[in-house]
């Protein structure tokens, strides 16, 4: 059952308060501030209903917008994926995907562990008929137009064979189109080079199977892609395992960390430098900006019915706001259906060609 618009026109975002390592406090200031700039969003808030109660009543710009979904329990980052399926029915992150999972919501937000929110997603959601392993989608800071290049899988599942890489492709792609307005976009496979004969032979297949589907499922493939690609502009998306996957973000992460820390301590070698600061400050802040992780934060799960976005543990309210966005957007544009869709066809182009080799043969 997929959720519609309220009377009002609201789409309705189904929110895990609890999860995060800031607590309810940051999520309730998160999502006051998507409110503020959209007024199409209401919410479902999971949780402690006594203590989100006074944190939504301090801001007025919730008034009416939100319902409550009281839980007792909640599930810890130190919690094992496998203790939260057999024992979290009472957890506002359970809570929080059953609301999508009945139609109740159009999306779902959380900040609590990734393991958790996946193995939960999984159970509650389903994969997609036709997907074997659903991933993870981020956006990451990039030379292209856009601004952002999608990257995935960055964690749903570390292995990833030939299949399964076309079919993070096809989402990819698909995601690409609905969350960015890419009407083709650029698909890319990564790899220790960009010549053909380099990789394990899973890539090399996998190159030569979502070269075939690149027309029918309407992207275009530019083939292998290199680690320097993933912030350039040669794709749109990049398609990995989610060993390598996460080995990047977090790679990237540290390294945006240390840019930052190195900048502040030049700036605060010599009076000289410090006077250059303030002079240098509006471009700073333009810099600033331009890789702040918050803007971008939300990791999309992939391949299953409905639309779930991951926020980070640490998420301000600037993070929370951002990641309730992008569950808003995807929702707006009908992603989840699209996706369906989209799985569905190039599932059946699979079977046509399956079964049309043999004849070829003969």
């Amino acid at each position: 059952m997929t959720a519609q618009p309220t009377q009002t026109g609201q789409i309705i975002i189904s929110v895990d308060a609890m999860g995060g390592d800031s607590g309810p406090a940051v999520v309730v200031s998160g999502i006051a501030i998507s409110a503020k700039k959209n007024p199409e969003i209401g919410f479902l808030l999971h949780g402690k209903e006594d203590v989100l109660r006074k944190l939504v009543a301090k801001r007025r710009v919730l008034d009416g917008r939100v319902v409550f979904r009281d839980c007792p329990d909640v599930v810890t980052m130190e919690d094992k994926p496998s203790q939260v399926v057999r024992n979290g029915k009472q957890t506002s992150m359970w809570s929080t995907l059953e609301a999508v999972r009945k139609g109740e919501a159009h999306g779902a937000v959380s900040c609590g562990n990734t393991g958790a929110l996946m193995a939960l997603s999984m159970m509650r959601l389903r994969k997609l008929p036709g997907v074997s392993r659903p991933a993870i989608a981020i956006l990451w800071p990039s030379r292209n137009p856009q601004g952002f290049n999608v990257m995935l899988d960055v964690g749903a599942d570390v292995r990833a064979d030939a299949k399964d890489l076309l079919q993070y492709a096809l989402m990819g792609a698909s995601y690409a189109r609905n969350g960015m307005a890419l009407s083709r976009p650029r698909i890319g496979l990564l790899n220790v080079g960009t010549e053909e004969h380099k990789g394990r032979p899973e890539l090399k297949e996998a190159h030569g199977m979502i070269a075939e589907f690149a027309d029918p499922a309407n992207f275009d493939f530019v083939g292998f892609v290199e680690g320097s690609d993933i912030p350039g502009d040669k794709a749109d998306v990049i398609v990995t395992d989610g060993f390598t996957g996460n080995v990047a973000i977090k790679t990237g992460e540290g390294t945006a960390s240390l840019i930052g820390d190195l900048l502040r301590q030049a700036f605060k070698y010599s009076p000289l430098s410090r006077l250059a600061s303030v002079l240098a400050i509006t471009s700073l802040q333009r810099l600033k900006k331009r890789i702040d992780p918050r803007r971008v934060n939300g990791g999309v799960f992939l391949g299953l019915n409905g639309t779930v976005v991951k926020s980070h543990g640490g998420a301000d309210p600037t993070g929370v706001s951002a990641a309730v966005k992008l569950a808003f957007t995807l929702a707006q544009s009908g992603f989840s259906e699209k996706l369906a869709a989209r799985v569905a066809s190039t599932v059946e182009l699979a079977q046509d060609a399956a079964q049309s080799a043999p004849q070829a043969e003969k």
